[in-house]
């Protein structure tokens, strides 16, 4: 699905949808004062956040997981594989599992990491510490009280912050806003602050600012006819990244989100970019979600997260320094 618009402001439809929200947030209360979270064997460090939709959750571990093998660490990464028909405990293997099988964001996660996908998460991590994890970054569940964390980063979109600050289905909010935030130990905000929630996040966490660069030569975009497509949690960030490149953007459609691209809906997008004289373009999420015959005509904008200053980088460095074995 598409975040709905009035997720944004406090319209009629958000102020409609209160007492089911309140219903909703009720629900979660319930869930965790039940709860008894199982301790891993191994540290876990909870990459969440509050919002429905992208936040930046799976760019923030990678990026963990790089840093943490470049310094001789064992990280493994645990998953729900949203989208998959998995339930796991399974370690992904990209070679033979695709997206129908694990969902598209495991398949990414793998790259970087031993990558496991588990709905039930206690049971994932137990599997990812036999395996010889050194710790577990677990991709989302901030919200999932059946494994304990050490350490949750709460990733924000600083562009799209809390939107009307409601919870599900009135606004965007897992949960309410205080109780999310009391769970975190620091905030990652992610991109330019135009919706302003720098400051009611610093009110309450330590925050790392970082944004979403390319991977690779971004002044190659600049001046390219591009066709662009995403079933992403809000595709206009892409394209607007896309944008910000200089390329000259003939369309930006939008799917809802993990949308599975069917053979013939994609012979439609390439046949619009080339009668435009232009190339198709997606995210490298959706590209594995491309049938597999049509991949090769499709490019992709790669993206990593980068620290807007070695202070933001030294923050998260020094919160997790202390979950690990000494090298």
């Amino acid at each position: 699905m598409h975040a709905p618009e009035f997720w944004r402001r406090r319209g009629w439809q958000a102020l409609a949808l209160e007492p089911a929200a309140q219903a909703y947030a009720a629900g979660g209360a319930l869930r965790h004062a039940l709860a008894r979270p199982m301790k891993a064997a191994v540290p876990v460090i909870c990459i969440g956040n509050l919002v429905a939709g992208g936040a930046g959750k799976t760019p923030v571990t990678l990026e963990l997981a790089r840093m943490l093998a470049a310094n001789g660490h064992r990280p493994h990464i645990l998953t729900r594989g949203y989208g998959g028909y998995l339930a796991g405990p399974v370690r992904v293997d990209p070679v033979v599992q695709d997206f129908h099988a694990v969902g598209d964001e495991a398949l990414l996660l793998a790259e970087a990491a031993p990558t496991w996908v588990a709905r039930d998460r206690p049971i994932g991590a137990r599997m990812a510490a036999a395996a010889g994890a050194e710790l577990i970054l677990m991709d989302d569940g901030l919200q999932n009280p059946s494994l304990a964390k050490d350490l949750a980063l709460m990733v924000v979109d600083a562009g799209y912050g809390f939107g009307n600050g409601r919870v599900m289905p009135a606004g965007p909010l897992r949960e309410p806003r205080r109780r999310g935030l009391a769970r975190a130990q620091a905030a990652i905000l992610i991109g330019d602050d135009t919706s302003r929630i720098m400051a009611t996040l610093a009110r309450q966490l330590p925050v790392a600012r970082a944004r979403l660069v390319p991977s690779g030569d971004g002044d190659a975009w600049r001046d390219r006819r591009v066709v662009a497509f995403a079933g992403i949690g809000r595709p206009q960030k892409f394209f607007d990244s896309l944008t910000a490149l200089g390329v000259d953007l003939i369309a930006g459609i939008g799917f809802p989100d993990h949308h599975p691209y069917r053979p013939e809906e994609m012979a439609d997008l390439i046949a619009q970019a080339e009668q435009a004289d232009a190339v198709a373009v997606t995210t490298t999420k959706d590209w594995v979600r491309l049938p597999a015959e049509l991949r090769a005509r499709v490019e992709t904008l790669a993206v990593r997260l980068a620290w807007e200053r070695p202070e933001d980088e030294a923050l998260i460095r020094r919160l997790i320094q202390p979950l690990l074995v000494p090298r």
